[in-house]
């Protein structure tokens, strides 16, 4: 079950030295859901209590949040975004996002090198966390625990599968992720689309809810879903299973990021110092699965089976793109798929 973080906001923001105006907010751009509940009590709760800063969320995903970003370039609201990967680049490009100086946030040192994401000398982004694409299925349906991505062609499971659309995040890289699998390692796609055609879909979803939806009615009893997801309904009673292949998994993370022409610049960097102590991506790893993204995090065994690595992983395990060469790829891929799977 899982269990929220008692963390001292001292151990949290050791070092402080900055004052904030009393009476002072930070707007802060997350999730909603059971991601935005976490991010609340993990990393803003603990803020507010130890700066005075109250902290405004303004709930949305990562493409809603980019929008609002641009629409506010002349005069910034958000002041620190949360991002996944692919559109943090997207928000970079752009021209939204103010450089991050690691070197003002006493946590910083604690971040694993992957955690860390620069254009040219500048830091635009900062991970929150890892989460993967792995192979869940129901158990009840589903005897035998699968060990390969093979299992989604399984004559057994034909019309009972699900496999994200490229109007899902997760979408476009997954295609990447199987050309990887079963491409011909030239990067020609053609034999992953081939493979494709071949697979007996019961549900292309374009949101992970959906595909959260669809296990929960039997609609479908197997398919990648994100560890965070899965996991979810397996803490909720269902009879899910969640599995990392031997082919292994591809992941990204949520991102943080300070907005360019933010009128609060050094409660934003606090904020994000926050959630890189020890004690956040402890609380977050408890409650989301999320993967630490900063060194020196200890979690319980029957979490670490849950993190997007699996059982014994660590992040060195994950396929983690780039995603300028996804989102290069993005609109060719995505088209593709509407003209031979789609339809």
């Amino acid at each position: 079950m899982k269990r929220l973080l008692a963390a001292s906001t001292m151990g949290i923001l050791a070092g402080t030295t900055a004052s904030f105006a009393q009476g002072s907010t930070l707007t802060v751009a997350y999730y909603g859901g059971n991601w935005g509940e976490a991010f609340d009590a993990c990393v803003a709760k603990p803020f507010a209590e130890a700066t005075g800063v109250k902290v405004v969320a303004e709930i949305g995903n990562s493409t809603t949040t980019l929008a609002k970003l641009q629409q506010q370039a002349a005069d910034a609201v958000i002041d620190v975004a949360y991002l996944d990967g692919g559109i943090s680049e997207l928000a970079q490009e752009s021209g939204v996002l103010q450089p991050i100086d690691l070197g003002t946030l006493a946590n910083a040192g604690a971040l694993k090198p992957q955690a860390i994401y620069k254009a040219g000398n500048d830091v635009f982004a900062v991970s929150a966390g890892y989460y993967s694409l792995g192979l869940t299925y129901n158990t009840q349906e589903v005897t035998e625990t699968p060990t390969s991505w093979d299992a989604l062609w399984n004559e057994d499971y034909a019309g009972a599968v699900t496999i994200p659309s490229p109007n899902n995040s997760a979408g476009v890289p997954f295609v990447l992720f199987l050309n990887g699998v079963y491409g011909d390692g030239t990067g020609n796609l053609d034999p992953t689309f081939a493979k494709l055609k071949e697979l007996d879909a019961g549900l292309l979803y374009d949101t992970s809810g959906a595909a959260s939806n669809a296990f929960q009615s039997n609609e479908v009893i197997i398919g990648p879903h994100f560890n965070v997801g899965a996991w979810d309904l397996i803490d909720a009673g269902m009879p899910i299973g969640f599995v990392v292949p031997k082919e292994g998994v591809w992941a990204t993370d949520a991102r943080m990021h300070i907005v360019k022409g933010t009128k609060n610049p050094d409660a934003a960097a606090k904020f994000i110092d926050t959630a890189l102590s020890s004690q956040a991506a402890t609380c977050l790893a408890e409650q989301l699965y999320l993967g630490p993204a900063v060194d020196g995090v200890e979690l319980p065994a029957e979490v670490e089976k849950k993190l997007p690595w699996g059982e014994g992983g660590s992040i060195d395990n994950l396929k983690l793109f780039d995603w300028t060469e996804v989102n290069a790829q993005r609109q060719d891929i995505t088209d593709r798929w509407n003209r031979e799977i789609a339809n």
